[in-house]
């Protein structure tokens, strides 16, 4: 874990690694802050020309499609790749198809590390992959002996998000009282590479609390839970929920360091100008080659595990969240809906949310702000 701890600090100062495949030695290069000169030294130090991995999301918008989660694509040498060229491939919003790639190719293992890595630093997922030729093993191997380069597993990188599970720490905690509920603690609980910090905000007195304890997994947003952006209705699920918890008796609502369903703040603002430019949340977040829902629960899941909570009533309306719950061993006993108002500003992000993915809001598209399911 501690070297793809190191891959991932690497990969998001811009820096490349090496991912080991058995005999197969791949050099990656993050795309997203790639400078003038990255590009040639990348040829010199790997010895081949580099491949560009997006994933099947991004390559769908470039006209083609895989039936893997990833693709390779050999750049042409017919048009020389520059910055711009790079940068408009890997995840620009123009989409018509970019002349600037050959046939698609399969993944392979390094390939799909390198995106897996690219996601787990909150960066675009796109990499440049450079296949090291025999005859330059031996220096691409000093370079990693002398510490200029450090080289990783990929079926350890390829793992990336599941390698912490079970690894969170309990880190601080402090009684805290809210306008909607005096009686809270925060709990701070850190993964093990350090780069993400979760909350549970723990409601009212424990031992008074129900057997199903109520439950909210909120994932963090900066923009509409600290600043009260209009785009979403996430500020005021947040406060609806602490004031529906105490008024339950109490409960643990577990803020999630998970921004922009998963893609990271810098990620989201992008998005939040693709939106501007007439696509929706869905679609937006497409074109910068991430999924629908990039969130994983695993850490809610070790959560409740440290706080001893087996059983909830889950304050919802994403289906997804009660499937990863009891995949994880957790009983969901009951789900509560929770709504913020519906706005001029925000219908089309929720109604896309409701009718792409899944989510329960019927009743507050229909002009209702609260109900029980």
């Amino acid at each position: 874990m501690h070297q793809i701890e190191r891959a991932i600090f690497d990969i998001r100062r811009g820096l490349p690694v090496l991912l080991r495949d058995g005999d197969h030695e791949v050099l990656v290069q993050p795309v997203e802050g790639v400078e003038d000169g990255v590009l040639d030294h990348l040829v010199a130090t790997a010895g081949e020309a580099p491949a560009l991995v997006v994933s099947r999301h991004r390559l769908a918008l470039l006209g083609e499609s895989v039936a893997a989660e990833a693709a390779r694509l050999p750049l042409t040498q017919e048009a020389p790749l520059n910055l711009q060229r790079l940068n408009a491939l890997a995840f620009g919003a123009e989409l018509r198809r970019l002349r600037l790639f050959q046939t698609p190719e399969r993944a392979g293992l390094a390939d799909r590390a390198a995106l897996a890595l690219m996601r787990r630093a909150l960066l675009i997922p796109a990499a440049l992959t450079a296949r090291v030729p025999d005859q330059a093993k031996a220096r691409v191997r000093g370079l990693v002996e002398e510490g200029s380069l450090l080289a990783v597993a990929a079926a350890d990188a390829v793992r990336c998000f599941e390698m912490s599970s079970g690894l969170l720490k309990r880190v601080s905690e402090a009684r805290v009282p809210l306008a909607d509920a005096q009686e809270s603690r925060f709990i701070l609980f850190r993964e093990p590479d350090g780069l993400r910090e979760h909350v549970a905000i723990v409601i009212g007195e424990v031992a008074r609390w129900q057997d199903a304890v109520p439950l909210r997994l909120h994932s963090a947003c900066l923009t509409g839970d600290l600043f009260g952006s209009l785009r979403c209705d996430c500020g005021e699920q947040l406060r609806n929920a602490v004031a529906d918890i105490d008024a339950m008796g109490g409960g643990v609502l577990l803020y999630l360091a998970q921004e922009g369903r998963g893609i990271g703040l810098a990620n989201k603002l992008r998005a939040y100008t693709l939106q501007d430019t007439g696509f929706d949340t869905l679609d937006a977040d497409q074109i910068l080659g991430f999924g629908e829902d990039e969130r994983h629960y695993r850490v809610a899941v070790d959560m409740l595990a440290a706080l001893g909570i087996r059983r909830v009533q889950l304050l919802t309306n994403n289906p997804r969240k009660i499937d990863a719950l009891v995949e994880g061993g957790v009983e969901v006993v009951d789900r509560q809906a929770l709504y913020g108002r519906l706005t001029d500003h925000n219908h089309r992000y929720l109604s896309a949310k409701a009718e792409r993915a899944g989510h329960l809001l019927d009743e507050v598209l229909n002009g209702h702000s609260s109900g029980q399911a």
